[in-house]
């Protein structure tokens, strides 16, 4: 009698504290993927207050770091600290990036100084935050996996997973709003959210898994994959810049060679894992043709998805939002309103078909949601450059619902076709897999529609302008400028045309010929047929990996759990 009133607490014990280690891992994640996307609305009011130029040459790389270098620091560091976790606790290394993230953000808040010194003091605290987000992506997909069954883990995945999405998509509105109150606020949204987490974490979650001690830290394939990945992955965002007289900058020797080393250092980790006794990742697993077919799909559906959100909002921003009215400042913030039928698509089948998949395996759902996405990719070739917004809010929804159906059934089969003991590393080398992916995407969709603005629009833009009343030497010059400048401009809300014209052009323009350049409806309408062209393409494009996504998923076959549960 007494062992089954223990057994009773015990499953009792365990029953509720599932929950807390979905809670608590949901706020961290939430937490983090708000911050990486809450300075992409705010970077003007940033830039600001601390009196830099974004769109000035030295201006232009500290946006990039301060966009980029989140992201890079955090691909980079999540397989080797997944690894670490597995030996050292998942939960403990939890805790510390939530601590970490928390620390960071006051930082942040308290940037002292100006200047380029500011920002170069603030690009350093950004890193710092990037490496606290790295224990919590790392960490969280495992600590729910030790928490749950195998039976309910597609439902505590797609319940995680949207606080992922909808971070994203929270943080372009947070970060809209708040950069009008006062921009330091930005960054100290996340202080009180991640005292509470860091402090939650401490007192409630408990280490379910057995550390490893005695395995030893594979330093070697550590520092090999870390500097292959950052060099590569450095080498791709400076690509997409323009270099000299180049709109892009693919004949820097910085990038040139960072992508040859990048990709040397990343066949010599192989070699390496292949080779020593303790490796940092047990590639072995690729034989395991779940997680083989699930991360493939995953990276594909990466490299489709990973730079739409960016390009629908030069989209919204460039062309659509200005036609219907709205100032150039304001887009920012109504492009991630506009975007909220996406999040509302995953919302509804992410935990949905997540559920249903702790019953009938992922196969079915993964593929299905990489075939709607190639559906809604389509579906946007279909529209013109000033849609109804009808029209654009079912695609969006086609869109969302397909990320829902993929996201959390993937990562299910994925975290299930693994050993306990490696749980850390493989949630570590799936989110290596997607943000390497959408790296290599945001190159993609860029790399596209800079070779197409490129070459279509200095034509387009010189005999608008012409005709708008600018003398044809002003009209030559501007139209000559690289896009990328105006795309930036555009991304962060400011008036293209005002950002391209010197103020000594502009004032030698008539009232009329001023106010036409510089309303709402030249740009848009001079930018659209250039950029619809690439985007299109692009689409296209898309539409294909997202096919070739839905093949790799059927092909992981039905629902397989490893036979080392740890349960």
């Amino acid at each position: 009698m007494a062992k089954t009133l223990q057994s009773n607490r015990n499953s009792k014990e365990s029953a509720g504290y599932k929950w807390v280690a979905l809670s608590n891992t949901t706020l961290g994640i939430l937490m983090a993927s708000i911050n990486s996307n809450i300075i992409l609305i705010s970077l003007p009011a940033i830039f600001r207050g601390m009196q830099v130029n974004p769109l000035s040459t030295e201006g232009a790389s500290y946006m990039l770091w301060m966009l980029m270098g989140f992201t890079v620091v955090t691909a980079t560091l999540l397989v080797s600290f997944g690894r670490i976790s597995d030996i050292f606790g998942r939960v403990r290394l939890y805790n510390l990036g939530f601590a970490i993230f928390t620390l960071a953000s006051v930082l942040l808040y308290f940037t002292p100084g100006s200047g380029s010194t500011g920002i170069l003091i603030m690009i350093v605290f950004r890193l710092l935050q990037g490496v606290g987000a790295g224990f919590l992506f790392s960490n969280s997909t495992a600590i729910i996996t030790d928490a749950f069954s195998s039976h309910e883990r597609g439902m505590a995945m797609g319940l995680n997973q949207i606080a992922g999405i909808g971070g994203s998509l929270i943080g372009l509105i947070l970060g809209g709003v708040l950069a009008d109150i006062n921009w330091r606020l930005v960054f100290l949204v996340s202080v009180p959210i991640g005292l509470f987490g860091t402090v939650w974490a401490y007192v409630m979650l408990k280490e379910q898994s057995k550390p490893d001690k005695t395995q030893r830290i594979d330093w070697l394939g550590n520092i090999t994959f870390a500097a292959g990945l950052t060099l590569l992955l450095l080498a791709l965002t400076y690509g997409i810049m323009p270099y000299g007289s180049s709109t892009m900058g693919w004949s820097n020797p910085f990038v040139i060679f960072g992508i040859i080393i990048g990709l040397l250092l990343l066949v010599v980790f192989i070699f390496i894992e292949f080779r020593v006794k303790m490796p940092m990742f047990h590639l072995e697993l690729f034989r395991i043709r779940a997680f083989a077919c699930g991360n493939l799909s995953l990276f594909l559906s990466s490299v489709a998805r990973g730079g739409l959100q960016f390009m629908l909002i030069i989209w919204l921003q460039g062309i659509w939002l200005p036609l219907h009215g709205y100032s150039f400042e304001s887009t920012p913030l109504w492009a991630g309103i506009y975007m909220m039928p996406m999040m509302i698509g995953f919302f509804i089948m992410g935990p949905l078909c997540g559920r249903l998949s702790d019953r009938y395996g992922a196969r079915f759902f993964s593929t299905g949601g990489m075939a709607l996405s190639v559906i809604g990719f389509v579906m946007l070739t279909l529209l013109p450059a000033n849609f109804g917004y009808g029209a654009f809010l079912v695609i969006l929804l086609v869109l969302g619902c397909g990320m829902g159906m993929f996201a959390a059934p993937n990562t299910t089969a994925i975290m299930n076709s693994v050993p306990a003991s490696q749980r850390g590393a493989t949630a570590g080398m799936r989110a290596t897999f997607q943000n390497a992916g959408m790296a290599l995407s945001m190159t993609l969709y860029f790399a596209i529609l800079i070779l197409g603005l490129s070459k279509s629009l200095p034509p387009i833009l010189y005999s608008g302008l012409v005709d708008a009343g600018m003398p044809a030497a002003a009209a030559q010059k501007i139209a000559s400028m690289p896009p990328t400048s105006a795309l930036f401009a555009t991304f962060l809300g400011y008036n293209p045309m005002g950002s391209m014209i010197d103020s000594n052009t502009l004032g030698s323009l008539s009232e009329t010929a001023k106010a036409t350049i510089l309303g709402n409806q030249f740009f848009p309408q001079t930018i659209a047929p250039a950029v619809m062209s690439s985007l299109r393409l692009a689409f296209y494009i898309s539409a294909v990996i997202s096919a070739v996504a839905a093949v790799a998923s059927f092909l992981r076959g039905k629902r397989y759990v490893n036979e080392e549960e740890g349960k």
